[in-house]
């Protein structure tokens, strides 16, 4: 019995192709798409990938906040995006990997028409707290 429960909590081999998963609008904001990497379901819920990309231009953007998370990585595979951390502003462009350290108070409030990035999250049910924000925010770049 005891080999069967722990056979039910270890990681699970999984393999996603481009074609077996779909971009949804059912993420964490409306103005991004999602593709799930079939990663959370085999973690049981350890930690969770997923593709984000831009659907629509930036307006407001995430607005302050800080996530409840003891892990969380950002890597840029094309175009870019404007952060900030605290007070300090950060350009992330493809190529680029970012450690956000758990608690780190940020905005995501401008990005490219072609952004997308990896992102990686421990816990999988990772939460979101809106904040007050250290400072003000630069305006973002209308898509043209």
């Amino acid at each position: 019995m005891l080999d069967k429960v722990l056979e039910a909590r270890q990681t699970q081999f999984s393999h996603v192709k481009p074609g077996d998963t779909e971009w949804r609008g059912e993420g964490l904001r409306d103005f991004f798409l999602y593709r799930d990497l079939g990663v959370a379901e085999a973690t049981h819920g350890k930690v969770i990938a997923h593709l984000v990309k831009a659907n629509m231009a930036p307006e407001k953007g995430t607005g302050w906040h800080r996530h409840e998370a003891e892990f969380q990585i950002v890597i840029m595979i094309k175009g870019w995006a404007r952060f900030m951390y605290g007070n300090k502003e950060t350009l992330v462009s493809a190529g680029d990997c970012v450690h956000q350290r758990p608690g780190i108070v940020h905005y995501l409030f401008d990005y490219s028409p072609d952004m997308e990035y990896l992102e990686i999250v421990s816990p999988a049910d990772f939460k979101t707290i809106d904040v007050e924000g250290p400072c003000e925010v630069p305006p973002f770049t209308p898509w043209k």
